[in-house]
């Protein structure tokens, strides 16, 4: 299985848009980044991002939610390689077999998940899916589920609530027949009609509606440009004036991530308490001799206005709190620039000075599989 692991590194994407945050797995045949319709759904572009790829803005190009499934432009420059689609006689699913899930939970940058094939016999809104026990979360949709081979087998859509890690992953032969059919369409965007089946295109749609049994659809090219109201509207107007681009910083609902030269700063903002939040993760506690870097923690809480350093596990933290009834453009460019700016500059003091370890590149290497 680590082989495996390896190989998919290079394969799996994450997704993020202003309403969710998902996974997506790219094909080399038919060159395209497939995902959950449920994912992207509502969304002319989404942002994308990878080991073997920058994060970029790509567009949604196939929708189809009877199967939930989608497809993306795969980047134009990348160097991520061919995995299989396990299809043929040659190949059976058997309740019982080993597989592996594998995503992108929770944000996390790579988490595979070891089960077995529980029933192959499952009947949903008249789809057949694999059920099986490997565990999935929140952002595991749209991953793939893979056999013992290396072959993809199905794609991770949805988990049942309160269900013990029962896991719906939906057929391969159902992905085969939707690439199949996208194929012959030469490129142009398209949504499957969820009540004919019929893939209908920007050429022959009818006014919204389906030409062949009249029922209403939506391609992926009508969708809406997002356009954020209240504190999330000042806050991304905070986040164009200090320089970055706000497009690609939207990690889903009221949440975006900043990369400031090798800092990454998560802010978040939560509604019901009117929080808004911006956490610098910095970098990890060094392995020993802790001492010295505790002290200078602690010195610098007492000297930088406006920002805290905090431990959670291993991360070092750096943080900004301020309240929505405070926040405008001018205030939070002003302090969120400073913890940018300070962000940047402590994980090098951390690291290079204390014995703090890059917690990115950490993440690289380190083997996150619980096969």
């Amino acid at each position: 299985m680590r082989d495996i692991i390896e190989l998919y590194r290079g394969v799996i994407i994450q997704i993020a848009t202003p309403y969710s945050t998902g996974t997506g797995f790219y094909l080399k045949e038919p060159n395209v980044i497939v995902t959950n319709d449920h994912v992207v759904r509502d969304n002319r572009k989404v942002v994308v991002d990878g080991e073997k790829i920058q994060k970029q803005l790509v567009k949604v190009i196939f929708s189809d939610p009877k199967h939930d499934l989608a497809f993306l432009e795969a980047p134009e420059v990348h160097e991520m390689p061919a995995v299989d689609l396990g299809v043929g006689r040659e190949i059976e699913v058997k309740a019982g077999d080993p597989v592996l899930a594998i995503g992108h939970p929770f944000g996390l940058k790579f988490i595979s998940t070891q089960g077995i094939i529980s029933n192959t016999l499952h009947e949903q809104n008249d789809l057949n899916y694999w059920l099986h026990d490997a565990a999935l979360n929140p952002g595991n949709s749209g991953g793939p589920l893979v056999n013992s081979d290396g072959h993809v087998i199905g794609v991770n859509t949805f988990i049942v609530k309160d269900g013990n890690t029962i896991g719906f992953a939906l057929p391969v032969p159902y992905l085969q027949e939707s690439i199949q059919e996208f194929q012959k369409q030469q490129g142009e965007i398209v949504v499957r009609c969820h009540a004919c089946s019929n893939l209908v295109t920007e050429e022959t749609i009818d006014n919204g509606y389906c030409p062949h049994c009249g029922a209403k659809v939506h391609l992926p090219s009508s969708s809406e440009e997002y356009e954020p109201v209240g504190v999330a509207k000042t806050i991304e107007a905070m986040i164009a004036e200090a320089g970055h681009d706000v497009e690609l910083s939207r990690r889903g609902p009221n949440n975006w991530e900043i990369h400031e030269g090798s800092a990454r700063i998560n802010i978040a903002y939560y509604e019901k308490t009117g929080l808004i939040t911006g956490d610098a993760y910095l970098c990890l506690l060094p392995k020993q001799n802790i001492g010295p870097l505790y002290q200078y923690l602690l010195l610098q809480n007492y000297q930088i206005e406006g920002l805290n350093f905090s431990i959670k596990d291993q991360d070092i933290i750096l943080s900004l709190l301020i309240y929505d009834r405070y926040l405008n453009v001018e205030t939070g460019l002003h302090l969120f620039k400073r913890l940018f700016e300070k962000a940047d500059y402590y994980d090098n003091v951390l690291v290079e000075e204390y014995g703090a370890l890059w917690k990115y590149e950490e993440e690289n290497e380190e083997e996150l599989d619980k096969s």
